[in-house]
């Protein structure tokens, strides 16, 4: 099972997204709250990401915003 981490901040209406349908497809993940957990916002520049959602899966998976077509992939 791959460990998927989800980078998410509060009001992010794609963040809800990405949460809902990982979670309707039963796909678990670990959630950091870039809000309550601001340390990770420098790491996540550092990869160069600008915004979250930002969905980790393992060293070669990464997908950002709502991506529901990218989603998909996690579920098999």
């Amino acid at each position: 099972m791959t460990n998927i981490t989800l980078y998410t901040k509060d009001n992010c209406p794609q963040c809800k997204m990405t949460k809902r349908f990982l979670t309707d497809k039963n796909i678990s993940y670990s959630e950091v709250n870039i809000d309550s957990e601001p340390q990770y916002i420098d790491w996540l520049k550092d990869q160069g990401y600008r915004s979250v959602p930002v969905v980790t899966a393992s060293e070669d998976v990464t997908i950002v915003g709502f991506r529901p077509d990218q989603l998909r992939a996690l579920a098999v």
